[in-house]
């Protein structure tokens, strides 16, 4: 992209799965520097040995500290704001610690862009934030919020979101857990073989990232069209992948927190989404402060509109379910006997 010559991006949580997928990416691209703000030192230690670059930085920060973001924001043109409090079950204990991160660590990932000029700001959300039930996802819905308020505030940085599903062997996901019971011979632990979820890669998430860096407006949601598939069909891929078709499934019910399937984008959304081929954009509400519009005034549409799931988008197979693991270096690996308990 002529876009990045010269240019300073910042990954914040840059030490994560899509820190990492990204960074596969870019390092090869025209950007001046690629900096990496994270709380883990140990981390950054690995990807400064493992891709011994100079083009890569590294700032020991935490974004919910506004003085360490501050510092790392300076002088750069644009930013990927990647963490985030993740996990459902570290959410639903500790809530409080869930809005620290993905709510105030945004606020302050975005003040600090807006003082210091940043030219672009893509922050990644989750669809767990559309109807959400559980702190992780309320947290994330309150961290959209943020974004398109912000974005009303700011006349020259442009923000924007990316909204997706189930990231395929990302830190803390199924797929390695089913992965690693396989090979401990336990049993997979299947919540419900009905439940659905959105499948993508993190290429498709770096992908998804990179069209609303390109094409996005402040405000701007983007969301790409996914396929989805059961939990099930899901487990029995991966048991044919790995030889072992007859390997026990454990059914142990919905835990809390969790919903049969997962929106992407809600009914009300719906009504006023672009349809871009391969991926949906969601202009921001903007709507000023006049109460009447929020109080007195309704949208016909709504009510005859329908939220874009998993349960009603298009729905994978078996077979194509291990096709698109098989897109996956975490699987090949896998396949190929070298399996090392460690996410893509």
């Amino acid at each position: 992209m002529k876009i990045f010559k010269n240019k300073i991006l910042l990954i914040s949580g840059g030490t994560g799965s899509f820190g990492n997928a990204v960074l596969r990416r870019l390092l090869d691209s025209d950007l001046k520097e690629i900096r990496i703000l994270s709380r883990d030192e140990k981390k950054q230690d690995d990807m400064r040995k493992k891709y011994n670059n100079k083009k890569l930085k590294f700032y020991i920060g935490d974004v919910r500290d506004y003085g360490s973001v501050l510092s790392a924001v300076r002088g750069v043109n644009y930013i990927f704001h990647a963490a985030a409090l993740k996990q459902v079950p570290s959410c639903e204990f500790h809530p409080i610690e869930a809005v620290k991160t993905n709510i105030l660590g945004t606020e302050n990932v975005l003040e600090a862009a807006i003082v210091c000029s940043v030219e672009r700001v893509i922050c990644l959300s989750t669809d767990k934030a559309v109807y959400p039930i559980n702190a992780m996802g309320i947290s994330k819905a309150m961290m959209e919020k943020v974004v398109v308020a912000k974005s009303r505030a700011s006349e020259s940085t442009i923000i924007c979101t990316t909204r997706y599903g189930n990231v395929m062997a990302s830190r803390g996901s199924v797929i390695p857990l089913f992965v690693d019971q396989i090979y401990r011979g336990n049993p997979i632990t299947v919540t419900d073989t009905e439940m659905t979820r959105f499948m993508m890669t993190l290429d498709d998430a770096v992908n998804l990232v990179l069209f609303a860096f390109e094409s996005g407006q402040s405000g701007d949601i983007y969301v790409q069209k996914a396929p989805a598939a059961t939990i099930g069909t899901l487990a029995e891929a991966l048991t044919i992948l790995m030889k072992k078709p007859e390997h026990a499934i454990d059914i142990i019910g919905t835990r809390h927190g969790e919903k049969l399937y997962e929106t992407l984008l809600s009914r009300e959304e719906m009504v006023a989404v672009e349809d871009l081929g391969d991926y949906y954009r969601v202009p921001p509400d903007l709507r000023d402060l006049n109460y009447a519009k929020f109080m007195d005034k309704g949208e016909v549409a709504i009510s005859a509109s329908e939220d874009y799931n998993s349960h009603n988008t298009r729905r994978l197979d078996v077979e194509g379910m291990k096709e698109l693991l098989m897109k996956l270096n975490f699987m090949q690996q896998i396949i190929r006997g070298e399996y090392t308990d460690s996410e893509e």
